[in-house]
């Protein structure tokens, strides 16, 4: 059983990827990260789900992981996404973050070719035996198709190197669970605004959010209300949020959480093909929630 305090928690951003005529936007990565910090979030996720990675090459994304540790210059923690359906390129990501200074790896569980349960032990196993920093798995079975069940999570859990989980199965019991299997020093991080209190009431840590890139310093003062035991007010936030948290997810995400930044002043909305750009519905559904929620005028 693990103890004593989780490594990561409280309230982390799944970092978006800027992008200026299909290129790299270097300059409002570094800015977006300087102002998360200054907003209060407590960890940095750059190139997961939400930054694109599926479509930026192997140099972009070991790009703007070095970008991403660079700007933070140690005042938050930076958990690298490092995931990959072949087991010997999440090797690579991972060396990369642990080189470039990171101080975790974010490892999905792999897509398309859909492993096992022994698969899937073997793929976090061989990743965390060749890592020099912590490993968090991701499970989201919505994108991955597999899913991690409880034993197998629990199995992992007893390696050194994997230390947490970022949950987006959507599975409230799934804290209660794991606390009971692992112990109170797994980290239990949600992958879903909408559920992220829910998750912590049921025992998690905390959520690594999309809605964070344009409502961090809420999101922030949320989970620190949850932690200073201040529940009413941190469910008046999420309250709050809850307009905003639906609008993010009215399209495939990343869509609509650059078209909102793009309102806001933060980044283009540009995104990489597949993608393309939200409906015009869409993009009314996320300028009034941004309104709604007292983000714009």
């Amino acid at each position: 059983m693990m103890t004593g305090k989780p490594l990561f928690q409280g309230s982390w951003v799944a970092l978006m990827t800027p992008f200026h005529d299909g290129a790299l936007d270097e300059s409002a990565f570094r800015k977006l990260v300087a102002w998360q910090i200054g907003e209060g979030t407590s960890g940095l996720v750059p190139v997961g789900t939400t930054g694109e990675s599926p479509t930026l090459s192997h140099d972009e994304h070991k790009r703007v992981v070095e970008w991403c540790i660079e700007s933070a210059a140690g005042r938050v923690p930076v958990l690298a996404g490092a995931g990959s359906n072949s087991t010997a390129e999440a090797v690579d990501f991972v060396r990369h973050a642990s080189q470039a200074g990171a101080d975790g790896a974010l490892v999905v569980t792999p897509y398309y070719n859909k492993p096992t349960q022994a698969g899937l032990v073997r793929h976090y196993e061989t990743i965390a035996e060749a890592s020099e920093i912590p490993i968090v798995i991701y499970d989201i079975p919505g994108r991955s198709v597999v899913s991690m069940d409880v034993d197998t999570m629990a199995k992992l859990a007893a390696h050194p190197n994997i230390t947490g989980v970022k949950d987006s199965s959507q599975d409230l019991t799934r804290p209660t669970e794991l606390t009971k299997r692992i112990g109170v020093g797994f980290s239990m991080l949600s992958g879903e605004d909408g559920t992220a209190l829910p998750f912590r009431a049921a025992g998690g840590h905390g959520c690594i959010s999309v809605t964070a890139n344009v409502a961090p310093r809420l999101l922030a003062a949320m989970h620190a209300a949850w932690d200073a035991g201040d529940s009413a007010a941190a469910l008046a936030i999420h309250a709050q949020l809850m307009p905003l948290h639906r609008a993010l997810f009215c399209e495939s995400s990343p869509g609509p959480v650059k078209y909102a930044a793009h309102l806001l002043g933060l980044c283009r909305a540009e995104l990489r093909l597949p993608l393309t750009d939200i409906s015009a519905a869409s993009q009314s559904q996320v300028s009034t929630a941004l309104t709604e929620v007292g983000l714009a005028n």
